[in-house]
């Protein structure tokens, strides 16, 4: 596996500047900023992520507004108390996307968040404790706890909330098999914590955030998907 510098050499080669490459790079939310936000904040964002799945982007964006009126700011108190027959309401409003299996996971994921807030005293907290150097085994515990958070939609959605966390993009999944770090696309735990280590070693030599690194290492690669 090579030193970071001369991976962040290759992405400057690409991108023309380092300067280039810093202004583009995400930041991490601070444990105070994940700590301060709502649980309501955080079940839009999951639930805009399990809708984004498979779908244009931005064509949620666009409808996202009529879900948050739709579902009352998703707060997670109404949310989790949703009957049958409510998502059945939903799903005949025609300014949303009518996908049931994802409609209701958004109860389900509501559930979730008043659970873990009971342990924690909110799901921000309760992300701000999680360390960085097992961002994987927090993407487990997602997907295992949660509704449609398996796959990319576990990591997508902390980089949409802010919690640090590495993307297994194309880009990147081709620079690690590059790399010897895998052989494949990680998805077995093994492979996973052997991604994790890697990035926490890059992470130790650079001082940088996970989602930094990520980020670079997808500029190396010239078809560019992050």
């Amino acid at each position: 596996m090579r030193a970071f510098s001369d991976i962040l050499e290759t992405a400057v080669l690409h991108k023309g500047s380092l300067a280039k490459i810093e202004a583009s790079l995400p930041k991490p939310a601070s444990a105070k900023t994940l700590s301060s936000q709502s649980n309501a904040f955080y079940l839009s964002n999951m639930s805009r992520r399990v809708f984004q799945a498979g779908l244009k982007h931005s064509m949620v964006n666009d409808r996202w507004p009529a879900f948050e009126k739709a579902l009352r700011q998703f707060d997670p108190m109404e949310c989790a108390m949703l009957s049958d027959s409510d998502i059945d309401d939903l799903m005949s409003n025609q300014e949303l996307i009518r996908h049931l299996g994802k409609m209701k996971s958004i109860r389900l994921n509501a559930a979730m968040i008043i659970d873990i807030s009971r342990q924690y005293g909110s799901f921000g907290q309760f992300l701000a404790q999680r360390p960085e150097d097992n961002i994987v085994g927090l993407w487990l515990e997602l997907k295992k706890i949660g509704a449609q958070l398996g796959g990319m939609s576990g990591s997508r959605f902390l980089r949409m909330v802010g919690k640090d966390t590495f993307l297994l993009t194309n880009d990147v999944v081709a620079v690690l098999k590059a790399e010897n770090i895998v052989d494949k696309v990680p998805s077995s735990k093994r492979d996973l914590n052997a991604v994790q280590l890697a990035f926490n070693q890059w992470r130790e030599e650079t001082g940088r955030p996970l989602c930094e690194l990520s980020r670079i290492i997808s500029y190396t690669v010239l078809a560019e998907t992050f």
